[in-house]
């Protein structure tokens, strides 16, 4: 503990010698792994280094120079985790957003985003909670990376592998939960033969959710047949179809005090409507690749990508707080947003030698046309006739009443009179991409990438009857070097960028100063180290610098420069310490400043994780971990924050049978009163109180 809080405190110069004394230890312990004069310890165990596709290349984790975290399926289920912001709590230098209560949102590495999602390396932009029930692996890169990606991708991406089915392979999974709120969860995956050259594989889920706020609940419903065929034995064809069906309360949280910490003695209240505070998404994506292998050294992959989302969400919450009164404001809207989504991508691997050099060659291409609808209601009070209105805050166990305003008066809100915005949006996308991996010598390897982005956007706004359009076309370099010693220690430079467009990550406006703008460019450099200590154990340190550069507009036709700046260190071990006992730690380490000098938000000095499990004999296994993360800002700059907090996890697995076994989840143990994240100074998310999930 005294050597993070060190290290937390140091400046990035201070990290900067750390890393390069770290770089030294561990080529000397190489060495000495190579001449050893102590008995050789064999470790063995069942951990396998899973290959990342986001990558979209079979290319070693080892010798990728940026960080990388794979979580498998197997972990997430042992784990017990539900949504995406637990694989986030137990990685290192990223965080959650609040999303509003409505969306998967991450602070990567200081930089917040509702859209980097991916799913089988297409873009899944939007905005929504993610389910787990049919993942192979999900993938998390931190740093830019437009060139995998294209735009957007600022500070990190999440990839989602979604499982295919398996041929000549009988399999029939169920999963059954339910937790102390009484939230249930059941799960199917269903593999079947349908014959000498074909798969077919089903996974299924539906759930209620539940915790322990006032009027929360949710119902999610998900089915995602897949279908293989060997076409030869060269060619694989899989086609994919997935429903969602998503309901859920929002719940945006409590107000902060005079002393910019959210208030404990509200933490019990739902600032929200019980009825209408509601978001639902229906959508059906089509999905379809072919692979084929040219030769041994050449393989190809083809997808299409097709997606239908209807979206809704409305909501109450709490815009400005009274102690002295004991009052809140509350104000709202409806946000309805319909989207198809159309990606075709393709590209090539190649390893070859030329010029007496070994390489690995990536080459690819993309075109997206995406289509929007969206309109943005604001909430109208008959009392005041406004968008916000003040109610007195109740006391004991009562509940808030929105029927009577503070003054006393009587009053109902509306949610559909007051249209506050309608635009449709109309977006092209092309983009070539080139990456050669080449082999200097043994030891060393060269990474160099590039990717050209034309991007084409049309906003029309419906209720000015105005319409903007702006064209961006981007290259978005990306450079590597990797020095590996001897083959289980790679130490590593790189160095990314990508871009974000003026219409932001959901394209849903663009007036005419930000059509005027150049795109907001992120840049990263990043230094590591990768040891793969033994076959089953990994360790990984790296330390950034992030760079964020946003165009404003100054309203007379001028512009000026605000922007980001953050560097860190993050260290990284995963995998297995024996054959009885897996080990899984995160820390980093951040520091940020804005333009204005002032501290980002969401930025917390220092984050760390473990969570270790042991298998007592052949049918238990328990484990126990925590996360931590410090303090950090509501606001850029602002004396309004979330307070530090550790949370404790645990968990119990007896396997029953052969095919059977019994699973306990226990989420913060301690029973600590946390808040996990928020929206804004008076939007602070009430972390959950011990829960159990068997």
């Amino acid at each position: 503990m005294i050597i993070i809080y060190k290290i937390a405190h140091m400046t990035f110069k201070q990290r900067f010698a750390i890393q390069a004394a770290l770089i030294a230890a561990l080529t000397n312990v190489a060495a000495f792994a190579q001449n050893p004069t102590i008995d050789e310890i064999i470790v063995t165990g069942s951990y396998k280094n899973v290959d990342a596709s986001a990558l979209k290349m079979e290319i070693p984790l080892i010798d990728v120079p940026q960080s990388v975290t794979v979580i498998g399926g197997e972990q997430i289920k042992k784990r017990g985790f539900s949504g995406i912001g637990d694989l986030v709590r137990y990685t290192p230098g990223i965080n959650t957003s609040q999303g509003e209560g409505h969306r998967d949102a991450i602070v990567f590495r200081g930089v917040r985003s509702t859209a980097d999602f991916f799913l089988d390396g297409v873009r899944d932009d939007v905005q929504y909670y993610r389910p787990l029930y049919n993942l192979q692996q999900v993938e998390i890169l931190r740093g830019p990376n437009a060139l995998l990606f294209g735009r957007g991708s600022t500070g990190g991406a999440v990839n989602r592998v979604i499982k295919k089915a398996i041929l000549n392979q009988e399999n029939n999974e169920l999963n059954i939960s339910t937790d102390t709120f009484g939230a249930y969860h059941l799960a199917a995956d269903m593999n079947v033969s349908t014959g000498l050259h074909s798969a077919l594989r089903v996974n299924a889920f539906s759930e209620s959710l539940e915790n322990d706020r006032d009027f929360y609940h949710g119902e999610r419903i998900g089915f995602n047949p897949t279908l293989r065929v060997a076409v030869n034995d060269k060619t694989t064809l899989d086609i994919s179809y997935e429903l969602m069906d998503h309901e859920r309360f929002i719940d945006r949280g409590i107000p902060t005090g005079a002393n910019g910490a959210p208030v404990n003695s509200l933490r019990d209240i739902v600032f929200a409507s019980p009825t209408d505070n509601l978001t639902t998404l229906d959508a059906n994506v089509l999905r379809a690749s072919v692979s084929h292998k040219f030769s041994n050294t050449m393989t190809g992959i083809a997808n299409l990508h097709y997606g239908d989302y209807e979206k809704t969400y409305q909501n109450l919450y709490a815009s400005d707080y009274d102690a002295v009164a004991n009052t809140v404001t509350l104000d709202g809207y409806r946000d309805p947003t319909e989207r198809t989504h159309m990606v075709m991508s393709g590209h090539v691997t190649a390893k070859f030698s030329a010029g007496g050099l070994d390489h690995t060659l990536l080459v690819g291409g993309e075109y997206i046309k995406t289509d929007s609808q969206n309109l943005r209601y604001n909430t109208q009070w008959s009392s005041s006739g406004g968008d916000e209105e003040t109610f007195d805050i109740p006391t004991g166990n009562q509940r808030l009443n929105l029927s009577q305003t503070a003054d006393g008066d009587a009053t109902a809100v509306n949610y559909d009179s007051d249209l506050a915005s309608q635009t449709e949006t109309d977006i092209t996308a092309t983009s070539l991409f080139v990456q050669d991996q080449i082999a200097v010598t043994e030891q060393l390897q060269l990474l160099l990438g590039a990717r050209l982005d034309n991007f084409d956007i049309t906003v029309t706004d419906i209720k000015n009857s105005s319409e903007e359009s702006r064209k961006d076309e981007q290259v978005s370099p990306r450079f590597g070097l990797i020095y590996k010693p001897q083959g289980n220690l790679s130490l590593y430079a790189s160095m990314s960028e990508s871009f974000l467009p003026r219409s932001n990550e959901q394209y849903k406006k663009l007036d005419t100063n930000a059509a005027r703008l150049d795109p907001d460019v992120f840049e990263n450099n990043e230094l590591g180290i990768k040891w793969d200590i033994s076959e089953a154990l990994k360790m990984a340190v790296s330390l950034f610098d992030s760079e964020q550069e946003t165009a404003v507009s100054s309203g007379d036709g001028s512009a000026y420069i605000q922007g980001l700046s953050v560097d860190g260190f993050e260290v990284e071990i995963s995998g297995q310490l024996s054959d009885k006992t897996a080990l899984s730690f995160g820390y980093a380490s951040l520091d940020g400043t804005t333009k204005d000098n002032t501290r980002p938000r969401e930025l917390p000095d220092t984050m760390y994780s473990i969570f270790v499990d042991h298998e007592a004999n052949e049918r238990l296994t328990y484990g126990i971990g925590l996360t931590h993360q410090d303090a950090s800002l509501i606001k850029d700059g602002s004396t309004t924050h979330l307070p530090a907090y550790t949370r404790v996890d645990a968990s119990l697995s007896y396997a029953i049978s052969g095919n059977m076994s019994l699973r306990v989840n226990i989420e913060n143990l301690t029973d600590e009163a946390y808040y996990p994240h928020a929206h804004n100074t008076h939007q602070v998310s009430v972390g959950d109180p011990m829960k159990a999930r068997v």
